[in-house]
């Protein structure tokens, strides 16, 4: 198993598509310094308080954060949908394990290597972007690594979710499938959001229902929290309308919903492993 993520590992390196994606979260880096420097500079030219510009660089930065999970969304579909199905449809899979190697060894070492990359990248360019605007405008989220890891989790439950698909189905029809999944849990959690301001517990149930069965939206809600100030939280974070808004979070994620992304990880693996075994090569 060991053996086929480093191989995964070198594999995904040797890829185009990876040093695209990291020259993009570069370039895309120096952008957000530029853009946060021009806003800081127009805030102070016209009057606007420290604690305002504050206020104002963090919800950039969760912006930009929001920007960048989709792009993590999409890595990991593009990473994870040919893991398994391209082998098969190549012939690959067949060479391979026709040797003394089982078939759920191959498929979590592939995992494995591959949720190392979206890990690595998700970790190391959620911190550039903190480095970066925190750089330029001072200011330092309260927990820088808490967002990251929560960035991180939502990339690998993504690339787990294509991963299963990658056994079943042609590597586009599963990439496709887990990007559209995703963008509709989001939806979920943002009318999750919106029945909690209106008070409205039919859309609260839809959120939690989609919670379950795709807990991204919940990290999601980590990273907000990680990366708002301690005032803003104080401040406002028991109003009703406020925690409508999907870019605020009052509190991190309940300890059971993390729990159960951690599970629904496991779970998926499992899954895709029967999936595996039952298919002809």
């Amino acid at each position: 198993m060991i053996t086929i993520a480093l191989l995964t590992i070198g594999e995904t390196i040797r890829k185009k598509i990876l040093w695209v994606l990291i020259a993009l979260a570069v370039v895309a880096v120096i952008l957000t310094a530029w853009g946060v420097t021009l806003v800081m500079s127009a805030a102070r030219q016209a009057g606007t308080s420290d604690l305002q510009i504050k206020l104002g660089v963090s919800q950039v930065l969760i912006f930009i954060a929001f920007q960048f999970d989709f792009v993590l969304a999409m890595t990991a579909a593009f990473l994870g949908s040919p893991a398994i199905a391209a082998d098969l449809e190549s012939g690959v899979a067949q060479a391979v394990l026709a040797r003394p190697l089982r078939r759920s060894s191959y498929l979590v070492g592939r995992w494995l290597g591959l949720a190392t990359v979206v890990a690595l990248y998700a970790a190391l360019s959620g911190l550039l972007a903190i480095a970066a605007v925190a750089l330029v405008s001072g200011y330092t989220p309260p927990n820088i690594l808490s967002p990251v890891a929560y960035l991180a989790g939502q990339a690998i439950i993504l690339l787990t979710f294509t991963i299963v698909f990658s056994t079943r189905l042609p590597a586009i029809a599963g990439g496709a499938i887990a990007v559209v999944a995703y963008g509709i849990a989001w939806l979920a959690g943002v009318l999750g959001h919106i029945g909690i301001a209106l008070g409205t517990n039919g859309l609260v149930g839809v959120s939690d229902l989609a919670r379950i069965l795709l807990p991204t939206d919940t990290l999601w809600q980590g990273v907000v929290y990680g990366l708002e100030p301690s005032v803003v939280i104080a401040t406002i974070g028991q109003a009703q309308l406020a925690q409508g808004n999907p870019f605020f979070a009052a509190e991190p994620p309940p300890t059971a919903f993390v729990l159960w992304a951690v599970a629904w990880i496991v779970l998926a693996l499992g899954l895709a492993t029967v999936l595996l075994r039952r298919r002809e090569l």
